[in-house]
């Protein structure tokens, strides 16, 4: 059973703002890379357990291809994106909106 995507508006800009920081490197790189969160998510809502608990609750799963974590968390009747970072960045930056 599939479950729906809900996205926190920060996750939404953490998407924005590494595609158009992949746009300014070369064109069409951020088409891919929104592509490849695009399917990463589809396969998230098919199996929300499917990556291991990261910190509290919060799950994460690497972005085939990309240096990039997508941090969720599984609330059973959808899967809530908190946070789309690079795998370096401290998850600090996105621990006050759980």
């Amino acid at each position: 059973m599939t479950v729906p995507a809900v996205y926190l508006p920060q996750a939404e800009e953490d998407i924005q703002t590494a595609y158009d920081g992949y746009e300014q490197q070369q064109s069409g790189l951020g088409d891919q890379f929104a592509d490849a969160v695009e399917k990463l998510i589809d396969r998230i809502c098919g199996n929300p357990q499917l990556y291991g608990v990261f910190r509290r609750g919060v799950r994460a799963a690497p972005v085939k291809g990309f240096p990039f974590v997508v941090y969720y968390r599984d609330r059973g009747a959808d899967v809530l994106i908190v946070a789309v970072q690079h795998g370096r960045r401290s998850s600090r930056r996105w621990r006050n909106r759980e």
